[in-house]
């Protein structure tokens, strides 16, 4: 079964003071498609193909899946959807992508790994 990669898209597209907050929406599909272009060669330092799960919440639910990545609009709060990701996923290899401390013990708990948002924004050749 292909690594799970779970992507706080949230704190990974905040993690770039690039003018994001002027179109969140944007901001996360821009994301999405770096995502979708190494989904089957490989992601967060994991070799491809691996499953890749962008959570989105707020002003960015809405974009919509593409090949290689599936968006998940989270109803309230993106941690909180995360965390169910996980929890959802027993027994299999997860990373969740975040650089927030308090996700990244709740999702370690269930036994996810976890990886700043760097691992995945040098995949659009930003970080």
């Amino acid at each position: 079964m292909d690594v799970l990669v779970v992507v706080d898209g949230a704190n990974v597209v905040g993690s770039v003071p690039d003018g994001w907050w002027r179109d969140r929406r944007g901001a996360a599909e821009r994301l999405r498609d770096s995502l979708a272009a190494r989904a089957g060669e490989g992601i967060a330092g994991h070799a491809g193909p691996v499953e890749i799960v962008l959570v989105v919440e707020g002003a960015a639910r809405g974009v919509e899946s593409v090949a290689g990545v599936r968006v998940v609009s989270a109803p309230g709060s993106g941690d909180d959807r995360i965390v169910e990701l996980v929890a959802e996923a027993p027994g299999r290899s997860c990373v969740v992508v975040t650089a927030d401390r308090g996700l990244r013990a709740r999702v370690e708990a269930l036994g996810a790994r976890c990886t700043g948002p760097r691992s995945v924004r040098e995949a659009d050749g930003r970080s």
